[in-house]
């Protein structure tokens, strides 16, 4: 099960970095989206992924007495998820706004404009 959780990763990462390489802003927005996801899943994978009872320790134990779901990774990835679409939001929002002001959505033609004053 962790094979698939790596290389769905691998592709994720590789389109993603792929989408960061092109000439759109969207593409851009996009790709950095789907690196996050690809980091989302390694943590997840990375966490041991299994079909166990959910995380809870019943009164009375210890230590839970079967194979227990781990909560870090799936805390961490919650955390990651609700950051990365601040984030998306954030360069979407920035990428429209880039596009109004400057009448374009390619990065190259936006780096031609540094020096002009609007």
């Amino acid at each position: 099960m962790e094979w698939k959780f790596a290389l769905l990763a691998g592709v994720l990462t590789s389109v993603g970095i792929y989408m960061l390489l092109g000439r759109h802003m969207l593409s851009l927005v996009f790709g950095l989206s789907l690196l996050g996801s690809a980091a989302n899943l390694v943590v997840f994978a990375g966490g041991r992924v299994r079909d166990g009872a959910a995380p809870l320790i019943p009164i009375g134990f210890s230590a839970p007495p079967e194979a227990i779901a781990n909560p870090l990774p799936q805390a961490l990835v919650l955390t990651a998820i609700v950051i990365g679409f601040g984030i998306a939001a954030f360069a979407l929002a920035l990428s429209v706004a880039a596009y109004h002001r400057l009448g374009t959505a390619d990065p190259e033609t936006m780096t031609d404009a540094e020096g002009q004053t609007p």
